[in-house]
């Protein structure tokens, strides 16, 4: 039965599935994530997930090149729903937020928020569901992610 994309109604704290945790991952906006109307531009939210699920899978000791030459097969995103509520801008400190929402034979789907950190409260400014499949290095072909792999997922902080 496939897991579905679609993201629930917006949440204003990171929530992760019962009796887990969010990993979190600071990040400041730079003049370079801004366009010309000086917020930053969408598609960077899809980086600075990207850099929080590396570093989520690295907090786990899964560093994504070491897996490619143990194990020959890698992690590709074949699948976003992104949702933008508030824009960020220059000098902002954000917190980008990931968590296993659903784990799969060959694929994952990732939780994943973007906070503005502020007093006296986060605001949520995105959101997304992240569907990651597991692939043959070479060929690129699906695959079945590693049982080693998905036990030390299973193990998350």
């Amino acid at each position: 039965m496939a897991e579905t994309m679609a993201l629930p109604p917006h949440r204003h704290a990171a929530e992760p599935m019962p009796g887990g945790t969010a990993f979190e991952w600071p990040v400041r906006i730079y003049w370079e994530d801004t366009d010309a109307g000086g917020i930053v531009f969408y598609a960077n939210y899809l980086k600075f997930f990207e850099r929080a699920r590396t570093e989520w899978l690295r907090s786990l000791g899964i560093e994504q090149h070491s897996l490619r030459e143990q194990t020959g097969g890698m992690f590709i995103v074949s699948q976003t729903d992104v949702r933008y509520l508030r824009p960020a801008r220059l000098d902002d400190a954000l917190t980008v937020t990931a968590w296993l929402q659903h784990k799969g034979r060959a694929s994952l789907i990732i939780r994943q928020q973007t906070f503005l950190r502020s007093e006296p409260a986060s605001a949520l400014l995105c959101e997304a569901s992240i569907r990651i499949g597991w692939v043959d290095a070479l060929s690129l072909k699906p695959a079945r992610i590693p049982d080693s792999l998905l036990q030390r997922l299973e193990n998350k902080p």
